[in-house]
């Protein structure tokens, strides 16, 4: 009978397939996140007002800009599955890594809650519209067993599916665009009628910054696919920056559609804010072009999210972070089948018990603590190999200005989220000390200390 640490060892010599290049990847990070521009940013609507929105919106896009060049230098350089996980791994220390890594797992598998509430309530929506009733729990849970099943098959079918369908949600924006005839003002487009000054003031512009990151929250899932593109030092930069590019385009459109045809106050809690946008054109083309546009997007994240949560549990189950039986690779799909399917119910339970608001602001506290370790991480990784002393795939211009930055954006969205959910923010913190305190005193004594430093690189320097 083979024994367990036999079974650990012979499940690492599965390594994961290199099969994709910049598009998976700009599929991957968009994918992720252009389901922001279909639900959930505008909340930011209800906390500031429309124009307070889009101030929170151009801001929050400098924060992601910063993730974006950061994230583009380190993960080229370090490509590793796990992403930012590896990066700390091998920057800061075991501590920061375990928590880092609880943080993507987290963030995604919120989002991914989040977004299968959308495909239930958008279904349902459309039910009651036809005189019928459908409840949306079945659909939360048939969206994500199929995408998990999705995923459990392969990467590359995985994010191909994803870039087939992204490109049509973002397709879809575009052209909701146009067809509101914004050469025309107060035609289709009431601005002048609907566009109020900031009705909470400055102060209500700060606590908007806190669902702004939901128009690019997860564009750092890119990083996820490190071990799996063929180039990581062309795909990785070319696909996340491009994807970034991709989504201040796509949330400017939105904002400007969406404040054009409906009130502040309503759409400051609306669902699903671009299809009822389209539901008040009264173009049943669009309304059809809509629903499809914002379910795609919804499936699309939640794809990508299970791909990127999955890639992050294994990452840490294969350094024995975390039990070396989650490290296994699939021997046929040479998927990390076991995260995969692990991570489902969770997802499914936090769907069908916690507020969509309240999921939302889950997702994006774990991803802002992500956020806030990278400036750090970005300082010490130049500081203990300078430039010239290792070869990197993308060199970020500015250093330090934009880690500088995004300390301080952070910074000003703690304050943001405290204001409007100082509970969940202050919850969040207590699980992730009582996490790093089970890690420390326990969890840490299985960790193979010589195996945590894989890159070929030079003593740091310094050390």
């Amino acid at each position: 009978m083979t024994s367990v640490p036999e079974i650990a060892a012979d499940t690492r010599t599965i390594s994961l397939l290199r099969v994709l290049g910049p598009g998976h990847v700009w599929a991957l990070g968009v994918g992720i996140v252009l389901v922001g521009e279909f639900m959930g940013w505008n909340f930011a609507v209800g906390k500031g007002g429309a124009v307070g929105a889009l101030i929170a919106c151009w801001v929050i896009g400098i924060l992601y800009t910063c993730v974006a060049m950061i994230d583009s230098e380190v993960t080229s350089t370090v490509a590793a599955a796990g992403g930012q996980y590896a990066q700390a791994k091998h920057i800061i220390g075991p501590l920061m890594a375990f928590n880092v890594g609880l943080y993507l797992v987290m963030a995604y598998t919120m989002l991914e809650a989040g977004d299968a509430l959308v495909v239930g309530d958008l279904l349902a929506s459309v039910a009651a519209q036809t005189g019928h009733a459908l409840q949306r729990e079945p659909f939360v849970l048939l969206t994500v067993a199929v995408l998990a099943w999705l995923n459990y098959r392969g990467v590359f079918m995985t994010l191909t599916v994803n870039f087939v369908i992204t490109a049509e949600a973002f397709l879809s924006i575009l052209v909701f665009f146009f067809a509101s005839a914004p050469w025309a003002p107060g035609g289709m487009l009431q601005h002048k009628a609907l566009l109020t000054d900031l009705p909470y003031g400055w102060l209500g512009v700060l606590a908007a910054m806190h669902f702004g990151i939901w128009f690019y929250l997860g564009i750092e899932g890119t990083c996820q696919a490190a071990e799996e593109v063929r180039s990581p030092a062309r795909s990785l930069p070319y696909g996340t920056m491009s994807g970034m590019i991709t989504l201040l385009i796509a949330a400017t459109l939105t904002w400007y559609v969406c404040t054009g045809l409906l009130p502040w106050e309503y759409l400051g809690r609306a669902i699903t804010p671009l299809y009822d946008a389209a539901l008040v054109t009264g173009n049943a083309w669009l309304e059809v072009m809509l629903f499809v546009g914002t379910l795609f997007a919804a499936v699309a994240s939640a794809n990508g999210c299970i791909n990127d949560a999955s890639r992050a549990w294994f990452s840490m189950g294969r350094d024995r972070y975390l039990p070396s039986w989650f490290g296994a690779v699939h021997p046929r799909y040479r998927t990390p089948y076991r995260s995969i399917l692990f991570l489902v119910p969770i997802a499914v339970a936090f769907a069908y018990v916690v507020p969509l608001d309240q999921v939302v602001t889950f997702s994006i506290l774990s991803g802002l603590l992500g956020y806030t370790f990278m400036p750090v991480n970005m300082i010490l990784f130049r500081k203990k190999w300078p430039l010239g002393s290792i070869n990197r795939g993308y060199i970020h211009p500015f250093h330090p200005l934009p880690a500088l930055l995004l300390l301080a954006l952070c910074a000003m969205t703690y304050v943001a989220i405290f204001l409007g959910y100082g509970t969940q923010l202050a919850a969040m913190l207590v699980f992730y000390i009582v996490a790093s305190a089970w890690f420390a005193f326990h969890r840490y004594k299985f960790v193979r200390r010589g195996d945590q430093f894989t890159m070929p690189w030079p003593r740091p320097k310094g050390y």
